[in-house]
C-alpha cells in the first residue's frame, strides 16, 4: 500500500465552505487502497500552516508522495513552505495547479515559483490552460490530470425552457463575479422577460452581504440557498434550465463540469481555463466577462432554440463522461506507482 501525505485547505460537511480538492480527491484516492494522511483543517492561518509542516515531518518516514493543493492567493504560500520542507526532508513532493490565477503568480513571483515547481517530482495541472501557460514560462515537469466526478453520480436531464430559471453554484467570492448574476437577471427583467435566480455556495470573502444588498437595491428577488451538500444541489437543480459561470478568474472548475453532466446549458464568461473546457456552441456557451447583455443574449439564444440547446448539452454530457473517476484514476495511478 502507497502512503501519502496531501496537504490543502481540508473543510469538511460541517463547514460553511464548499468541498475543496483535498476532501474529494483523498477520498478517492482511499478508495483505491492509499493511505491518505490530510492537513490541513485549521481555520487560523499560521496554526493551519504549523499543522501542514508537522504532518510532513510526522509521516516523513511512511510517505511515497507529497501531494500538495496549489492556489494563486495566500494558498500559494502554504505551498511554498511545504515544498521546502519536503525538499529538507527529501520527500517527493507534487504541486497540484488548482489556481485559475497562477500564471500571473508566476510572473509575480518567480523566484519563489521556481523553488516550488522546479525541484517538485512533477507538478499535475488539472486543465490544458494551466499546462500550457506554465510550459509557456520554462515549466517542462508538467503533466495534464483533470478534475473529476464520478459520472454515475449526475442524472442527465433534458430541460424544457418556456420560463428561464437560472442556476449559479459557487463560494461568494469577488474572483468569481457573483454580483454579475444579479445584473443578469435584472437585464432579462428589464425586458420584460419572466426569469429567476438560484445561487448557491458559502461566503467566501463577505461578498454574500454584498450581492444580497446589489439585488435589494435592483429590486429583484434572488433564492439565495447558502451551502448545500453536493447532493442537495443537484436534486435542486432539476428545477433550473440554465446554469451560468459569471468567473473573472478559473482553472477547470468542477461546479461546470458537473452542471454539463446534468444536462444543464452552460453559459460561462470565456476567461482562464473555461475555453480548453467549453467550445462555443457545440458544448456549452461563451461570452465576454462582466457582461450582462452578452449573457442575456446568449440565454435568449438558448431559450429560443430548444432543439438545438438539447443537441449541445447532450455533447457536454458526453464531453464531460472523460472526467469520471474510473477514467481519471488510471492517470494517478500510473503517476503514484
Amino acid at each position: 500500500m502507497k502512503t501519502l501525505i496531501y496537504i490543502g485547505n481540508k473543510e469538511g460537511v460541517k463547514s460553511e465552505a464548499n468541498l475543496s480538492s483535498i476532501d474529494i480527491l483523498g477520498k478517492l484516492l482511499e478508495g483505491e487502497d492509499y493511505k491518505v494522511y490530510s492537513a490541513s483543517a485549521k481555520k487560523n492561518i499560521l496554526f493551519r500552516l504549523l499543522d501542514m509542516l508537522w504532518f510532513c515531518v510526522k509521516h516523513r518516514r511512511s510517505a511515497d508522495y507529497v501531494l500538495i493543493d496549489t492556489y494563486s492567493t495566500l494558498n500559494f504560500y502554504y505551498a511554498f513552505f511545504v515544498s521546502q520542507l519536503c525538499r529538507i526532508l527529501k520527500l517527493k513532493y507534487i504541486p497540484i495547479l488548482h489556481g485559475g490565477n497562477l500564471p500571473n503568480r508566476l510572473k509575480k513571483t518567480s523566484k519563489l515559483s521556481k523553488a516550488i515547481f522546479n525541484d517538485s517530482y512533477t507538478n499535475v495541472a488539472p486543465s490544458m490552460y494551466t499546462k500550457s501557460n506554465f510550459e509557456a514560462l520554462g515549466f517542462e515537469n508538467i503533466i495534464y490530470i483533470p478534475n473529476t466526478i464520478e459520472i454515475d453520480n449526475y442524472t442527465f436531464k433534458e430541460r424544457p425552457f418556456d420560463t428561464i430559471k437560472l442556476l449559479w453554484v459557487r463560494s461568494f467570492s469577488r474572483i468569481y463575479n457573483p454580483i454579475l448574476a444579479v445584473e443578469v437577471l435584472k437585464a432579462l427583467k428589464d425586458k420584460n422577460i419572466h426569469a429567476e435566480l438560484c445561487m448557491i455556495g458559502p461566503d467566501g470573502d463577505g461578498s454574500l452581504s454584498i450581492v444580497k444588498k446589489h439585488a435589494e437595491k435592483l429590486a429583484v428577488r434572488v433564492d439565495f440557498k447558502g451551502k448545500l451538500t453536493k447532493q442537495e444541489w443537484i436534486e435542486l437543480s432539476e428545477q433550473y434550465n440554465i446554469f451560468i459561470n459569471t468567473t473573472n478568474f478559473d482553472n477547470m472548475p468542477v461546479s461546470v463540469i458537473e452542471a454539463m453532466a446534468l444536462g444543464l446549458p452552460v453559459v460561462s464568461t470565456n476567461v482562464g481555463g473555461l475555453p480548453f473546457l467549453i467550445e462555443h456552441k457545440k458544448n456549452g456557451f461563451l461570452v465576454a466577462p462582466n457582461s450582462a447583455d452578452e449573457f442575456v443574449s446568449m440565454i435568449l439564444e438558448i431559450a429560443d432554440s430548444n432543439e438545438k440547446t438539447n443537441k449541445i448539452t447532450k455533447e457536454a454530457r458526453n464531453f464531460v463522461e472523460q472526467f469520471d473517476w474510473e477514467n481519471v484514476k488510471k492517470h494517478w495511478i500510473k503517476l503514484l506507482k
